[in-house]
């Protein structure tokens, strides 16, 4: 039976994904509890600074994730030695990004007059970017690797070396945070010293253990020297400026939900952080079975067999919801024993346990946009999402939250409840909008493959 087959190898491709996901996810875990114990000057810098280098960083990474479908179809198409040359290209690309990234971090005057510091926390945010910044060139780079992994439907490896990299994460904090072996003390900002090496540490690691595979040399990654070809890295742009660019719309609009919600104060602010955190865990599953969906489908596309495509696509967005019925059911149900787990404090679990309730809702309908979303991806379709997720994001999820939050235009303002419902709104929008769209597209280009056969 094909069905068992195809879920096996939907599954395959993403529990490895999935818990790569989570090991990058401890890092920043890791570096919250131990710049937390220090003081409240570097929780805060650590904070800010994290805030300021995801944002650059998931967008600059968006645009490599083009990578993916582009090895993915050429897989399936059986045309093995051309993907080397797609992942050199990527690597010119990747190091003009990381370059870029280095002197956007190093001079990050407007997003600290936005934020508008205290001396003291300002010198730490500094300090944290200043350290952060070189990681980027390798991140990047890693991100290649990802792509090129993903795309031929091997991601265990970048499972491992993420789990590696995690493994020296808490002796380098200790060593940057507290100075040792020579190395002065450069307290909460000493965590972004460590991700700085642990970046280098697992690119190396990456393309060393690639160099060395032979099942590896196939595709031709080693096979030659390549100079910049501007033909193939625009059509990489082509493909990964519209994916980074929603990636951007995506980090930006929940960071500005948590910037306003600020203004509700200290208790609200501590709530959100508890729902956000949620949510955030809750979306490592839908993400990782999209990423799988969309290596399948391009693969099958590159194979001349869209039926199969479209095949997997519904697929996956049927395992997807399914799961996320299941974990919203769980957070809805748990609410309070949830928010009881991130603090003892009485009035934060009362503010939280109605938040946590309305992330069930949000899972939902941020399931449903991450597994079409990738899907998409891999149907090399990424400009029409894009317009999508700027207009449902940033109008009815930023704007609608602000409305329902801080005004009474609608009503008695909700509070961050408010926008909890705009959010969860907006990715219903954006997820059922991408998902027709994946449907009508399959099924037109399974129309003309039937048409031409």
């Amino acid at each position: 039976m094909v069905e068992p087959t195809l879920i096996r190898r939907l599954f395959h491709l993403a529990w490895p994904v999935l818990i790569a996901q989570i090991a990058v996810m401890a890092n920043a875990v890791i570096d919250t509890l131990m710049a937390g114990h220090l003081s409240a000057e570097d929780l805060a810098g650590v904070g800010i600074g994290a805030a300021i280098y995801v944002t650059v960083f998931v967008t600059l990474l968006g645009v490599l994730l083009a990578l993916t479908p582009i090895v993915a179809h050429l897989h399936g198409a059986g045309r093995y030695a051309e993907i080397g040359e797609e992942v050199r290209q990527s690597g010119w690309l990747a190091l003009a990004l990381g370059l870029l990234a280095v002197v956007l971090l190093k001079n990050p005057e407007p997003l600290l007059a936005f934020s508008r510091l205290t001396p003291a926390i300002e010198a730490k945010v500094r300090l944290y970017l200043d350290a952060i910044a070189w990681s980027l060139p390798a991140a990047l780079a890693f991100r290649v690797f990802y792509g090129f992994m993903a795309g031929i439907g091997r991601p265990r490896a970048v499972m491992a070396i993420n789990l590696v990299g995690l493994v020296f994460k808490v002796p380098l904090n200790l060593v940057f945070i507290h100075g040792h072996f020579g190395i002065p003390a450069m307290g909460g900002p000493g965590c972004a010293a460590a991700t700085a090496l642990i970046s280098w540490i697992t690119v190396s690691i990456a393309w060393g253990w690639c160099a060395k595979r032979t099942d590896c040399e196939g595709y031709g990654v080693y096979a030659r020297w390549s100079w910049p070809n501007l033909s193939r890295i625009g059509t990489l742009l082509r493909l990964g400026l519209p994916i980074g660019a929603t990636q951007f719309v995506d980090v930006t609009a929940f960071t500005f939900m948590a910037l306003f919600i600020a203004r509700l104060g200290p208790l609200a602010s501590a709530s959100h952080q508890i729902a956000s955190n949620l949510a955030v865990l809750a979306f490592m599953l839908p993400l990782a079975l999209g990423n799988a969906t969309a290596v399948l489908c391009g693969q099958s596309l590159g194979a001349g067999a869209p039926a199969e495509a479209r095949h997997a696509g519904k697929l996956g967005l049927l395992l997807g919801m399914g799961m996320a019925t299941l974990i919203s059911g769980l957070l809805w149900l748990a609410a309070p024993a949830f928010a009881a787990l991130y603090t003892p404090d009485p009035a934060v679990q009362a503010a939280a346990v109605p938040l946590i309730a309305l992330v069930a809702a949000y899972h939902w309908a941020d399931a449903l946009q991450a597994v079409a979303v990738n899907i998409l991806r891999g149907y090399k379709k990424t400009f029409w999402p894009m317009i999508v997720y700027a207009a449902s994001l940033w109008g009815v999820g930023l704007a609608g939250g602000y409305v329902l939050g801080l005004t009474d235009w609608l009503g008695p303002p909700r509070g961050a409840a408010g926008f909890w419902i705009a959010a969860t709104a907006s990715l219903a929008v954006a997820g059922a909008t991408v998902g027709v769209y994946f449907l009508r597209i399959s099924r037109i280009q399974v129309a003309a493959n039937t048409s031409t056969a």
